[in-house]
């Protein structure tokens, strides 16, 4: 039952494949007529009767019931036998009834149709009963009909190499009579012949009528498959016997038969399949590639390419993708059928991949042509744009040659601060001009933009101008940025270095003058009398040694500040232009003065303030030496001077005695003289020494020298005194009691006993003894006259032995220069003049010279030559003229 209701099933598809192929290829409706005539006459020549005409000969349905009653072995009703048309579309019926009785659906066959001798129909319904009564009970390896007789005929020509050509047929024979045809002696480029000798055996040793066109075959592409299938299920029908032999055979091979096909059939679907995906992968990336041409021409030409490939190479593969996909249809259906599991294509392969490859080759042929118009449409404004783009890049590449060098160069490393302040103004107006071509710039970039878009063929070198360009332009704006910032840090890298070189000068400068004072002050030369002025020094010294370390600090601080100035310039790379501007003053001179200070005038002036110390306290030495000795020696003078005038005013004894007692003095005065020459010995080291003061002693040598010589001259002076006093006395007949009482008024007056009188007590003396001296003009006239007398010098003070001559010449009578004279002129035989001659011969010889020579010649009228004033020279004598 089940393998009943599958054959009806399967009947069923055949006829609703046949339902839908109404329209029929005339080639096929020609093979049919000729098929279906010659099986139907197989069948009816049982009968004694044949067809000539099938649409014709059908018409009236007798002969249509006789066929069925030959080919089911049944007897149907009993047909009508009258010639009118209900007649024949009942007799119709009646066979179509049956046709039904036995399973069959006749669908859109109806018995007017047939009556009318529609030829379509009528063929459909032949096939309708070839199919259901000669192929539908076929059965090999548990398939059934169309694919059991095709199954049936592989099988049978499985053993043959190659079935092409007209072979299949006669292989078929030679299967199962290989006595009737020589197969190995067929030729493969015949397949007419091939066909007509198979058709020709199977009529004759078979009795298979000949149905079909062995021309028809060879010249249509794709024979009808209804008459193959009839003539074929003749043969099937023919060797039914052989097959029954080989039933036991087939049911061992069927298993393996089944699975070798499907095996085959995976295989041809794999091939296919990755045939088509191949190509699929091939034309994909072609479609796909929207590399633009250079020229119009050659997108011309891919456009023409493009449309052969839908004219002549994307229809055949249209065509194979139906074809895989009924093939996995089939195949999937026939193992289904055999149960067995479906199939499942390789990785990729499939049905859903390859729609998925096609959707996606598609998709790329979609936009392809429209790609192509507008490729063309962009080629022509491309050559525009180029040339827009070459004008621009060459204009602002001749602006932008040398700026690159122009802001890498290095210049403000030497610069000034007022050079960098130039050049920062001469940046600035660069930056503007820069700004200026910002525009020009954006346009290039923006043209390289547009052709790009426009996709250009020679974008390549598009961007690589327009990215030089850029590059190029954003290396400029870096530069110049990095140029400003340079010029920016070092500007005020040089205002911080300027600074500083203003603070190193106005620190540098006192520190300078303090240190060139210093160096002169320590190269100064000191001159010192005592060691108090030479500890000053050395306190002074010391005091400046101490304040060293602080000076070293300011002038470490002012190295500093220079250092500092050096770390900016070596770390920020300023190579620093001349000198500090605001001194000439140098970290080397300051640090060459101050080693001279320090390692050398210091040490000079210390050594030198030593050695003067020590000759300083040698000098003290000297100093206290020669003052010991000078304190004994100046109070031992002062006190033999107070003792001389003690003797010359105390009048004890006579004058005589007086006389004897000052020689006495005068003999130990003379004898003390080595402890002055030792003295001087001590003043002459002194003086060796340079030394002029000495705090030990009031005494200086000059004053004791003074002392000693006026003590030597006093004593003599006084004994001469004496002396002159014993001549006066004895002159003058002056008693010894007279000169006692002379000496006691003049002591009396004396009142400061300082050996004379001054003028107030000589005029107080005379007072006393009645000379008329008073305050009044007559009274200091007389007195006038009185020094005059006793005091010639104007000394303003009257000796003792100037006091006895007034006082001998008030009471004696004394010579005078009138005696004198008339002396004189007694000599001269009285003239007014005397000789030489007379003065010779008149005194003794050294008186005579001594007046010769002082004596001045006499002028008078009665002068002779060689007169001497005689006169003049005795006033003279007396004081009363000049000598």
């Amino acid at each position: 039952r089940n393998h009943h209701a599958g054959g009806q099933q399967t009947y069923m598809e055949q006829e609703n494949d046949w339902d839908r192929d109404l329209l029929l290829d005339p080639a096929w409706e020609k093979q049919q007529r000729k098929t279906f005539t010659a099986w139907c006459n197989s069948h009816l020549r049982k009968a004694g009767t044949q067809i000539e005409n099938i649409e014709e000969d059908f018409r009236d349905g007798l002969k249509l019931m006789l066929l069925l009653e030959v080919i089911s072995g049944e007897r149907l009703p009993k047909p009508e036998r009258g010639k009118m048309r209900v007649h024949k579309i009942n007799n119709v019926n009646k066979a179509l009834d049956f046709i039904a009785s036995k399973g069959v659906k006749l669908v859109s066959i109806g018995a007017e149709e047939i009556v009318d001798g529609n030829a379509k129909m009528t063929l459909g319904m032949i096939w309708t009963i070839i199919l259901r009564f000669a192929i539908q009970d076929i059965s090999v390896e548990e398939t059934s009909a169309k694919e059991g007789l095709l199954l049936w005929c592989q099988r049978k020509t499985a053993p043959y190499k190659n079935v092409n050509d007209g072979l299949a047929f006669n292989a078929l024979i030679h299967r199962h009579r290989p006595e009737l045809i020589d197969y190995d002696k067929l030729r493969k480029d015949d397949p007419v012949t091939n066909l007509n000798n198979a058709f020709e055996v199977a009529e004759r040793y078979l009795d298979i009528p000949k149905m079909l066109d062995a021309e028809d075959i060879v010249n249509t592409a794709r024979p009808d498959e209804k008459a193959i299938m009839t003539y074929v299920s003749s043969f099937y029908h023919a060797f039914s016997g052989a097959q029954k032999a080989e039933t036991a055979a087939n049911r061992i091979c069927k298993v393996l038969a089944v699975n070798q096909e499907n095996e085959h059939l995976m295989e041809d679907y794999e091939k296919l399949a990755s045939d088509l995906l191949e190509w699929i992968r091939r034309t994909i990336p072609w479609l796909e590639n929207r590399a633009p041409e250079k020229t119009m021409t050659e997108m011309q030409q891919k456009l023409e390419d493009f449309r052969d490939y839908r004219r002549v190479h994307k229809p055949p593969k249209v065509q194979e993708k139906c074809q895989l996909e009924i093939n996995f249809n089939t195949l999937q259906t026939k193992l289904r059928l055999s149960n067995r599991p479906a199939f499942m294509p390789s990785e990729g392969r499939m049905v859903s991949d390859i729609n998925g490859a096609w959707h996606k080759l598609e998709g790329a042929e979609k936009g392809y042509e429209e790609w192509l118009l507008n490729e063309i449409r962009r080629l022509e404004r491309l050559d525009h744009l180029a040339e827009k783009f070459r004008q621009k890049a060459a204009i602002h590449e001749s602006w932008t040659d040398g700026k690159e060098a122009m802001l890498t160069q290095k210049d403000y490393e030497t610069a000034s601060l007022s050079e960098i302040k130039a050049l920062l103004k001469k940046h600035e107006a660069f930056e503007s001009d820069l700004a200026a071509h910002q525009d020009r710039v954006e346009q290039i970039a923006a043209i390289a933009q547009e052709l790009n878009e426009l996709d250009y063929y020679d974008s390549p070198s598009v961007n690589a101008r327009c990215q030089k360009i850029c590059e190029q332009w954003d290396a400029l704006g870096s530069l110049t940025q990095s140029r400003r910032e340079s010029l920016e840090r070092t500007e005020k890298q040089l205002e911080s270095i300027d600074e500083l070189y203003l603070e190193y000068a106005k620190r540098a400068a006192p520190f300078n003058n303090w240190m060139e004072g210093a160096m002169e002050d320590l190269q100064d030369m000191f001159i010192v009398h005592n060691i108090e002025e030479i500890q000053g020094l050395i306190t002074a010294h010391d005091q400046f040694k101490s304040t060293l370390p602080e000076a070293n600090k300011e002038r470490e601080a002012i190295q500093a500040i220079q250092a500092e100035v050096q770390k900016i310039a070596q770390y920020n790379g300023i190579k620093l232009a001349g000198n500090n501007p605001y001194t000439t003053i140098t970290p080397q001179s300051i640090d060459k003065k101050w080693e001279k200070v320090r390692s050398q005038l210091v040490p000079q002036r210390d050594q030198a303030l030593q050695e003067e110390l020590a000759r300083q306290q040698s000098n003290d030495h000297l100093r206290r030496q020669f003052a010991n000795q000078a304190n004994m020696i100046g109070p031992w003078i002062q006190n033999k001077m107070a003792e001389i005038g003690r003797i010359s005013i105390e009048m004890n004894g006579t004058l005589e005695d007086q006389l004897t007692h000052l020689r006495q003095y005068e003999q130990s005065i003379i004898e003390y003289k080595p402890n002055i020459d030792q003295l001087e010995g001590d003043h002459q080291l002194i003086q060796e020494a340079l030394i002029f003061d000495n705090k030990y002693t009031a005494y200086t040598m000059e004053h004791l020298r003074v002392g000693w010589e006026q003590l030597l001259t006093t004593i003599a002076r006084t004994i001469n005194e004496i002396e002159n006093q014993i001549l006066t006395r004895d002159a003058k007949g002056i008693s010894q009691e007279q000169l006692h009482e002379y000496r006691t008024s003049f002591n009396h007056f004396d009142k400061d006993h300082s050996g004379v009188l001054q003028a107030e007590e000589f005029k107080a003396c005379l007072i006393s003894l009645g000379y008329d001296v008073e305050n009044n003009k007559q009274g200091d006239a007389e007195f006038a006259r009185i020094m005059g007398i006793v005091d010639p010098n104007n000394s303003g003070a009257v000796t003792f032995q100037a006091f006895i001559d007034f006082m001998s010449r008030e009471t004696t009578d004394t010579d005078t220069a009138d005696q004198v004279i008339a002396s004189f002129k007694i000599l001269a035989g009285d003239k007014n003049y005397i000789t030489a001659e007379e003065l010779r011969r008149e005194l003794p010889p050294d008186q005579a010279e001594y007046c010769i020579a002082r004596m001045a010649p006499y002028t008078g009228p009665d002068a002779v030559p060689g007169a001497l004033d005689y006169m003049s020279f005795s006033t003279a004598l007396y004081g009363e003229s000049d000598l």
